[in-house]
């Protein structure tokens, strides 16, 4: 006869500072009150419960950026996740203070692939094995290379970038832990949903990884995927919404006898609240309310940015606002500067900032014609626009490009009206995080570019300028649309 044991495996990812709920008609949904309301409920009434986050606990809100993280690590002791991997906004505020949140931390933070380069000694302790009821489930932390993009001016710090290397590493560590009789083993990755399939492709069964849960590509899914008999899961972005795994463990086999899973909505009809976290989050409320609340601007209407793989409202007009500062040619904006859907008619400071959270410098650069066309055809590459977590840019006025991705050729590249010739010279703004990532952003080296012209940081703080040109004027508008025209093969 099988033993089994029940398990209960809660899980988030890619929170980003969404602590308050929001309206949705007469319900309330989201928010950390009612997260928490439901986890401490499930925690209550079931036996063998645990919460994971998949990364990315940070950036997202005022109250995290103001605090530098600190805050949300406060917030998050609260909340009292069983287990946290490190996300790529982790690295927002630097290895160094990633480190010093590590130790205000009451729950442990795994993550088996970022080491320093001299030693190769690991940051954070690769894996976690949690005991409960009997078992040993064992949670191992794999982080995107994306995280090693933030790390660039932290020369010692390396990651194991590629897939095969990382499943390497989880080989390694299985190999060593399994002879401890682990009965369950859980990969908890930030590299996306399609990755991580690619990533469950290459694991040897005899690993023994039983699920993947998963972050960085904001997925939402109607059921897990399932790739060489591990099931991949993903609960979408914020806190909408929470995973949950009820698995039945074969402790004599190690392995899953059988599951269920589903993602809950956190919305007032199912969730308790939480007062004491409620408390917590107010008291920085408060704080960043005094400092956040003073209006800006006004523009003509609400402006959006619905997704990062289009020309938008707000992408027209902060890349104009950043091209027309610093009198550059070209603006070339990241998309994924901008974080939240909408912003207006009025803006707050706080609407601004939660909007527009990275304060990069930005560089001039010098590129030909014939790079800027190499570089705008690599953002286009067809993975990037079927959604791959990819960098992706908003064009300044002035530069217009027609792109068809059946031929993968461009139909019109033109500068204020004129084709653009191979040989002229462009002066280009860049952040500084796509200026330091030039060869994965533009398949570009800043070698290459200093060979026409060599480059300057110009500025920096791109929101002090976005700011300070908002404050000087009312009633702007963008149209998002006439500068980046897609022809696509499905359309």
């Amino acid at each position: 006869m099988k033993n089994l044991k029940k398990l209960t495996l809660l899980h988030s990812n890619d929170m980003h500072g969404d602590f308050l709920e929001e309206k949705n008609g007469q319900a309330l949904i989201g928010g950390l009150s009612m997260l928490s309301g439901y986890v401490n409920k499930v925690r209550s009434e079931d036996e063998n419960v645990i919460y994971a986050i998949a990364g990315d606990m940070f950036r997202g809100s005022i109250i995290d950026s103001e605090f530098r993280g600190i805050s949300t690590i406060q917030i998050m002791n609260m909340l009292g996740p069983d287990i946290v991997t490190v996300g790529n906004h982790e690295v927002d505020y630097g290895v160094a203070h990633l480190l010093f949140l590590e130790k205000c931390a009451d729950f442990p933070i795994v993550n088996a692939n970022l080491h320093i380069k001299t030693n190769h000694a690991r940051l954070f302790d690769p894996y976690k094995i949690i005991e409960i009821d009997g078992m040993k489930i064992l949670f191992i932390g794999i982080i995107t290379d994306v995280a090693l993009m933030q790390c660039k001016s932290d020369g010692l710090i390396g990651s194991f970038v590629t897939l095969e290397d990382a499943a390497d590493e989880v080989g390694r560590i299985c190999n060593t832990y399994n002879a401890i009789d682990i009965d369950f083993t859980v990969l908890l990755t930030h590299i996306g949903f399609e990755e991580d399939k690619k990533l469950a492709a290459m694991l040897d069964p005899h690993w023994g990884v039983d699920v993947i849960i998963g972050g960085h590509s904001h997925t939402f899914i109607d059921e897990p995927a399932v790739v060489n008999g591990i099931p991949i899961v993903q609960a979408g972005t914020g806190t909408d919404q929470i995973g949950r795994f009820d698995l039945l463990i074969n402790t004599d086999e190690n392995c899953i006898d059988s599951y269920t899973w589903k993602a809950i909505p956190i919305d007032s009809e199912h969730c308790p609240r939480d007062p004491a976290i409620e408390e917590i989050i107010y008291s920085y409320k408060t704080t960043t309310d005094e400092k956040y609340n003073r209006i800006i601007t006004r523009f003509v209407r609400e402006l959006t940015h619905p997704t990062r793989i289009r020309e938008t409202e707000l992408g027209d007009l902060f890349s104009d606002v950043l091209k027309d500062a610093l009198a550059v040619d070209v603006f070339l904006l990241g998309s994924g500067s901008i974080r939240t859907e909408k912003l207006g008619p009025v803006v707050t400071k706080g609407d601004l900032c939660e909007c527009f959270p990275y304060d990069d410098s930005v560089h001039l650069v010098y590129m030909t014609g014939a790079q800027l066309k190499h570089a705008i055809m690599r953002m286009l590459r067809d993975e990037a626009l079927a959604g791959a977590h990819t960098e992706f840019y908003q064009l300044s006025e002035g530069l217009l490009v027609e792109y068809d991705q059946a031929s993968h050729s461009f139909l019109r590249f033109e500068f204020e009206g004129e084709p653009v010739d191979d040989e002229r010279v462009f002066t280009v703004g860049l952040q500084h995080f796509h200026y330091m990532n030039m060869p994965d952003s533009f398949d570009l080296t800043i070698g290459e570019l200093r060979k026409n012209h060599s480059d300057r940081i110009v500025s920096t703080s791109c929101m002090q300028i976005i700011e300070e040109k908002l404050l000087a004027g009312q009633h702007q508008n963008a149209s998002g649309e006439g500068r980046l025209i897609l022809r696509l093969k499905d359309e």
